[in-house]
């Protein structure tokens, strides 16, 4: 029996795959317990155009990321960090505040989870900070750290 699976199943496939089972194993366990339904004509048709749709979400979100990595390729951040004496610093700047201050300097909302720091800033100066928009795209902010 062809079996269109509802949700991830170990040992059978990931959802919306079409798999073959034994009949007593698909009456018995996978439609009873709703984690697949039978492959009629309907749920074949149903299947293709949520996949399509789903395709074309993704294609939208990709062109989204692209347009955002494009706006905010060549924005430069200022961040203020407290020094003591010879210049030593307080702390370090952390993505929340990169987050804050793209959002209040340039009016660009991005989740601090996005941003990519390979190590904390902890010195003045600039410094070139990843922003992982989505897995196939990543833009690139400036950050100024300088004195409070």
């Amino acid at each position: 029996m062809k079996v269109i699976l509802l949700q991830d199943e170990k040992k059978l496939g990931k959802k919306g795959d079409l798999v073959e089972v034994n009949d007593g194993y698909a009456r018995n366990y996978i439609l009873p317990k709703k984690i697949g339904i039978e492959a009629t004509a309907k749920n074949l048709n149903d299947l293709k155009l949520r996949k399509a749709g789903e395709e074309k979400r993704a294609k939208e979100q990709l062109e989204a990321a692209k347009a955002l990595a494009a706006e905010i390729g060549g924005k430069t951040v200022t961040v203020s960090m407290k020094a003591g004496e010879n210049g030593k610093t307080f702390g370090s700047i952390s993505t929340k505040e990169i987050a804050a201050a793209l959002k209040s300097q340039h009016d660009i909302e991005v989740d601090k989870k996005k941003i990519v720091l390979p190590e904390a800033i902890k010195t003045f100066g600039v410094f070139e900070v990843g922003v992982k928009l989505h897995p196939q795209v990543t833009g690139t902010i400036r950050v100024k750290v300088e004195e409070a």
